[in-house]
């Protein structure tokens, strides 16, 4: 079944993937092969203390989202944004499908499809000729 919408809610450990439509939804749990850990800066050391996400983790998310029109991407810190990154720079057509980026906690797997539905049906309502989402 054909999901036009995606939900990815991530940090630096996993990532939750919800590929929905109006009918049905398919969830999806990926873990990082390593998970970074906080690297405190230290004076004299050259680099800003951030050790960068692993490529695979980034590459089964990415694998998640083929086919959907539409992505939300949600989460705490900064994982989202070297996702972001990482779509920016080498895949241009998901890149061009990311509808919007949000800060967010851990919700439950219930409260992130739920905020996603809220989400693109009001997108939706903006834009004639959109695919439905059920709410």
């Amino acid at each position: 079944m054909l999901h036009s919408h995606a939900v990815v809610w991530m940090d630096s450990k996993e990532a939750h993937v919800f590929r929905f439509n109006a009918e049905d939804v398919e969830r999806q749990r990926i873990k990082a092969h390593s998970p970074f850990r906080k690297v405190h800066h230290k004076a004299g050391v050259i680099g800003a203390g951030h050790q960068q996400l692993d490529r695979d983790y980034f590459d089964h998310i990415v694998d998640a989202l083929r086919g959907v029109d539409e992505w939300l991407l949600v989460g705490p810190g900064g994982a989202k944004d070297q996702l972001v990154h990482h779509v920016e720079t080498h895949i241009g057509w998901l890149k061009e499908k990311l509808f919007a980026i949000e800060a967010m906690d851990h919700p439950t797997d219930g409260e992130l499809l739920d905020h996603a539905r809220r989400f693109f049906k009001a997108a939706d309502k903006l834009r004639p000729n959109s695919p439905p989402v059920a709410g």
